[in-house]
């Protein structure tokens, strides 16, 4: 009688993130951050306050800046969605208004204004953020302008990338400085950069 042959062996599945654990690491460093800020962010700080071990947070992610951008585009993708339906200036207007609530109100916006000040002494953070983060939302961001042009919605007085930065920099220099962002300014933005055109 042939020898039975050996059960086939289970593909290992290698380091795989519990995703209960996953989410309170990345909770922890979110509260930890706007707690204490992004000096004083440790991983040691963030493992206690998520009740894991910091082995296993090394084995998941190299620094807290990635586990901070983790946070980030999961959040942003939650609360901060770039409008994907037809587009209209009011469409534009109500995604300013809301990108100057996250950054104001939300920790998650707490967060990408840390990153943004780390990036300007770490050239690594500044890649990260930039190749995980700025990128693909700037991506998605020009996308809403070039629909909203060719559906004759708008008319912007600069390019694209241009139209962004002149819409997106007051905002994001108004929550770095502490300030609140007036109605009447994201108002004015739209009205002079984008010359909505009427229907």
């Amino acid at each position: 009688m042939p020898a039975a042959s050996p059960q086939p062996r289970r593909p290992r599945s290698g380091s795989r993130r519990d995703e209960s654990a996953r989410l309170d690491v990345l909770h922890a460093a979110d509260d930890l951050l706007v707690e204490h800020g992004f000096g004083a962010l440790t991983i040691e700080a963030i493992a206690r306050r998520a009740g894991v071990a910091k082995q296993t947070i090394y084995r998941w992610w190299p620094s807290k800046v990635e586990i901070l951008l983790d946070t980030l585009i999961e959040d942003s993708d939650k609360r901060l969605p770039v409008p994907t339906e037809r587009p209209t200036a009011g469409t534009i207007r109500g995604y300013l208004g809301d990108f100057a609530r996250f950054l104001t109100d939300d920790p998650a916006g707490k967060v990408l204004l840390a990153l943004i000040a780390e990036a300007q002494h770490d050239p690594r953070t500044a890649e990260s953020l930039h190749q995980r983060y700025l990128g693909p939302r700037r991506d998605q961001e020009r996308d809403m302008f070039t629909r909203a042009i060719d559906a004759g919605a708008v008319s912007p007085a600069l390019g694209s990338d241009a139209v962004i930065d002149a819409l997106i920099g007051p905002i994001v220099y108004c929550a770095l400085t502490g300030s609140s962002v007036p109605r009447d300014l994201l108002d004015t933005l739209v009205e002079s950069l984008l010359r909505p055109r009427s229907n």
